[in-house]
């Protein structure tokens, strides 16, 4: 029988123990976490990702604003704006809400976040830390995917994990993060040859290519973990995961459902994420 994952819960438990650590920390320091988010243009789909953002900060006690800077800023404006809030010490957490207009090079603005404040955990030395196994501040979906499968008490040490993908939102670091978990990863992307012959020995698969009901029940061995971190629109508005979801449920030993499976625990982790770098920031850390 299959067990769905509810993201939707572990995120709301997260959410709880970080609501008590800033009440705790706020009495001893005076001080709360603040997390500024910078969004430009008017995409719709990332408006409603900030809108959640600001919401979920707002509940677990951080102050949090918005920034919101037209289509056709320059680069310079923005990373002019990124180093105001770099030297702004009321700023614990800064985040850059991607994708960027195609004039603006991402990864300049990416470098140009504070390390400290990099809550996205996207910034090139956050990603060379992790991969050597430092203590960084971590990519938030795959660092979401790691506590859902420790929260369900699905063992990743010697295990076979195929990862689908190979962003470095998503699978890159989720591949090392399982590595340095004692994982056996293999990454295949859209140029793997036998794609069904690597999935079918895999005992965790995270599946995140953007294409709808891409993972079918024929490609995935009995008792597998799924993860699904698609999000897609059928033809009919319907959403959907990169995975065959009702085919799987009767395959696979733990499944995530889309909607309410990674998504959750994305902002849960950034909340983490901007928990972590407060206390950094009065020292509490090392």
């Amino acid at each position: 029988m299959t067990n769905i994952i509810d993201g939707q819960h572990v995120a709301k438990l997260l959410r709880q123990e970080i609501t008590q650590e800033v009440k705790r920390l706020s009495l001893q320091s005076g001080k709360t976490p603040k997390l500024t988010v910078i969004i430009v243009g008017n995409n719709a789909a990332s408006q409603a990702y900030v809108r959640n953002k600001k919401k979920f900060a707002t509940e677990v006690g951080f102050q949090s604003d918005t920034i919101t800077l037209p289509e056709n800023v320059t680069q310079a404006e923005l990373l002019a704006t990124v180093e105001q809030l770099n030297h702004d010490k009321l700023v614990t957490g800064i985040l850059v809400q991607l994708p960027l207009p195609p004039h603006i090079n991402e990864q300049a603005v990416i470098k140009k976040i504070s390390l400290q404040k990099d809550v996205d955990g996207f910034h090139p030395e956050q990603v060379g830390g992790l991969s050597i196994g430092l203590d960084t501040l971590k990519p938030c979906t795959p660092a979401g995917i790691v506590e859902l499968l420790k929260y369900y008490k699905i063992e990743i040490a010697g295990k076979n994990a195929v990862i689908i993908g190979r962003s470095n939102i998503v699978g890159k670091p989720i591949a090392t993060m399982l590595l340095n978990l004692d994982a056996t990863v293999t990454i295949t992307h859209s140029r793997t040859a036998n794609l069904a012959a690597i999935t079918q020995t895999a005992d965790i698969i995270i599946v995140a290519i953007g294409k709808p009901q891409f993972l079918t029940a024929d490609m995935v061995k009995t008792g597998a973990t799924i993860i699904d971190v698609g999000i897609n629109r059928t033809a009919t508005g319907k959403l959907v995961g990169d995975v065959d979801y009702e085919a799987l449920k009767q395959k696979a030993s733990y499944l995530t459902p889309v909607p309410g499976g990674v998504g959750p625990m994305t902002i849960a982790m950034l909340l983490a994420n901007t928990l972590t770098a407060f206390k950094k920031s009065l020292a509490l850390v090392e």
